[in-house]
């Protein structure tokens, strides 16, 4: 496979990070995976952690060399991730431990995609934003319904508040697939959690990443984020892989060819 990749991780104004982002691959599969955890800083981090490693761990069982059944994978190992977190021995008087998570694979020369809470995927063309997540939110409802518009909806009080994740309520959670894409040359896949992203319209969003190689793209659009929230700004975190013939050939040496996490 021909791709290039980078990932970035601020703590941004808050006292720890909760995010967790990585991304693994064979000679034919490539897997991104991004979480934000919630219900308390030990809490959050865990369930955070708990469904990337869970992504990971299940990829490299599987992707021999790559995976059989990509969407049924994604809907499976999310719903693994799931019962492993709903199953924390929790301490009275402590926040549930939760979190959003999305995850991409790409092979065959398509991308598949699954999310849960407001953890975006984005798929970049031509300057374009050709497909992205649906925000899992009453926010991010009222933005596809047409009640609000983007610029309210990136700063409404009440855009933190999410419907479905990971963890919390057994009766809420449920995973949101994607449309299959064919992926051509130059395409940009990028994954972050809305620290990141819920500092610009998807535009500006887009923008970065179509004047710049995406480690800088990446760099600039984490940094433009940081100095418009700047005082209160929450965890930022990204992967950005660019795709085609013209990037960089990853052979798999072993299973997992490369596994990188941010804690």
């Amino acid at each position: 496979m021909n791709f290039t990749a980078h990932q970035l991780s601020h703590i941004g104004d808050r006292k720890y990070n909760q995010d967790r982002v990585a991304y693994a691959y064979t000679d034919e599969s490539l897997l991104l995976v991004l979480a934000d955890g919630m219900g308390g800083h030990l809490n959050g981090e865990w369930a955070a952690e708990t469904a990337v490693a869970t992504f990971v761990e299940a990829f490299g069982a599987v992707a021999n060399p790559k995976i059989s059944d990509p969407q049924k994978f994604l809907a499976d190992v999310m719903k693994q991730a799931h019962r492993r977190i709903m199953a924390f021995p929790l301490e009275p008087g402590t926040s549930f431990p939760g979190t959003t998570c999305v995850a991409a694979l790409a092979q065959d020369g398509k991308v598949y995609w699954g999310h849960a809470g407001d953890s975006r995927f984005y798929l970049m063309r031509d300057g374009k934003i050709a497909a992205r997540t649906l925000d899992h939110s009453a926010v991010g409802q009222w933005l596809e319904l047409g009640i609000i518009s983007e610029e309210e909806a990136r700063t409404h009080p009440q855009r933190n508040q999410i419907t479905n994740c990971l963890g919390g309520y057994d009766d809420i959670f449920y995973i949101e697939p994607g449309k299959t894409e064919n992926l051509r040359d130059g395409d940009v896949l990028f994954l972050g959690s809305d620290g990141l992203w819920s500092a610009f319209t998807d535009r500006e969003v887009c923008a970065p990443f179509t004047a710049a190689p995406p480690d800088i793209a990446l760099e600039n659009l984490l940094r433009q984020a940081l100095k418009r929230e700047a005082g209160h700004s929450d965890n930022l975190t990204g992967l950005v892989v660019r795709w085609g013939r013209t990037e960089s050939f990853h052979p798999a040496a072993v299973p997992i060819g490369c596994v990188l996490e941010i804690h």
